[in-house]
């Protein structure tokens, strides 16, 4: 049921909209322009769709974050934590992954969500500083392109 809910959504979301792949414990958020979605399924196993699903459209890529606390985690902290760690690092391989604040991440989606839609997607992970999120970037309209351009402009 969460896939054909995020299948409809994923086409018109775009450049500065974002994706969160979410652990259990994380909060349902009363902004406007944040939508849950209850996946009731393991978090890398939602990652994988999602990334996958994005490859598909075409019109985006995602710029991936992850809590910088987690880089931290070991198993005496929380037991199969570094299991996840291995396993979410094969999962974005290849892909460029930046390592924030766990805050800094609620600060960025505050600022988005006043203009963009956020789309969080639940999971069944029990363990903290798991969650992963991907603002959407334009798929086809590389940054040293923009970058060009503005330069052209000045």
């Amino acid at each position: 049921m969460w896939k054909e809910k995020f299948n409809k959504q994923l086409p018109l979301l775009g450049h500065r909209n974002w994706i969160l792949i979410v652990d259990k414990a994380y909060p349902l958020q009363s902004a406007d322009g944040i939508t849950t979605i209850n996946t009731k399924k393991d978090i890398l196993d939602v990652l994988k769709i999602v990334l996958d699903s994005i490859k598909l459209e075409k019109h985006t890529r995602p710029i991936i974050y992850t809590d910088k606390e987690l880089i931290f985690m070991d198993d005496k902290l929380c037991p199969g934590v570094e299991k996840f760690q291995k396993d979410l690092n094969h999962t974005l391989e290849g892909s460029y992954v930046k390592s924030i604040l766990h805050d800094e991440v609620f600060s960025k989606l505050d600022k988005a969500s006043k203009l963009f839609n956020v789309l969080v997607l639940k999971t069944e992970c029990l363990m903290p500083y798991t969650s992963i999120f991907l603002e959407l970037n334009c798929g086809y309209w590389p940054a040293d392109k923009e970058k060009e351009l503005r330069d052209k402009m000045s």
